[in-house]
């Protein structure tokens, strides 16, 4: 439950829509900031939790470990003994082959419990296993909606800082004395810096498509000239600009 819990966490998390949060909210700087928060919480939570997940890998990785060396340990054993109750019978010493062939047999039965340890162990390893990677990728996710988070935090910041600016700006420019003779000059000269703005503004915009058009001009200043020269050729003209 725990584990499905952090799963569901991390994929809400996410899949958050932040622009859509941010359009949604009354106080898009507020909300962020919140967001910030919340996230960093959920962060830290999620690290505790996928830090238990893989340190319960890691211990039922070690007790498998362990079984595989008993396994490995009690046929050795069962070996070790078989041989010793074929030399004692060799020798005659039946009692004493009969011992060490029924230690054998305790030590293959005892490898036999190991082994299918190592084997009930298999699947629930490969599945914590795929289990923590799908942890780690999902938490790689959050901390990199968390750094989108805070651009856009420090973005809007910013912009809304330049708004205030600006708008203590206007207030100022509106309380000129209308009486005084260098208002009408002000407005005028604010008029034409707008125009000249807008100006700009209109060639930055058609920069691209100029450029296009120009090419496709020199092209046809040339036939022009060609043409020109080749009329005042006729005509006994010079021919030079």
């Amino acid at each position: 439950m725990a584990k499905q819990t952090i799963f569901g966490r991390i994929s809400s998390l996410v899949r958050a829509n932040i622009n859509q949060i941010i359009d949604d909210a009354e106080d898009p700087q507020l909300m962020l900031d919140q967001l910030v928060r919340d996230y960093s919480n959920n962060i830290a939570d999620a690290k505790s939790a996928i830090a238990q997940t893989i340190g319960n890998l890691r211990l039922l990785e070690q007790d498998n470990e362990e079984d595989v060396r008993a396994a490995q340990e009690w046929g050795q054993k069962a070996g070790n003994a078989s041989s010793a109750a074929d030399k004692y019978r060799a020798e005659g010493k039946t009692a004493e082959a009969d011992k060490f062939d029924n230690l054998a047999k305790i030590a293959i039965g005892k490898q036999i419990a190991a082994e299918q340890e190592v084997k009930d162990n298999a699947a629930p390893l490969a599945t914590q296993n795929e289990q923590v990677e799908k942890l780690k990728q999902g938490l790689a996710g959050m901390e990199q909606k968390l750094e989108e988070l805070r651009a856009k935090r420090n973005s809007l910041v910013a912009r809304a800082k330049t708004a205030e600016a600006q708008s203590k700006v206007n207030d100022a420019i509106g309380t000129i004395d209308i009486t005084d003779p260098t208002s009408d000059l002000a407005r005028f000269e604010e008029k034409v810096r707008r125009e000249e703005a807008k100006v700009i503004g209109q060639q930055e915009l058609q920069a691209s498509s100029l450029d296009a058009q120009f090419e496709s001009l020199e092209d046809v200043g040339r036939d022009a000239e060609v043409e020109a020269r080749l009329a005042a050729l006729k005509s006994g003209g010079p021919t030079t600009a």
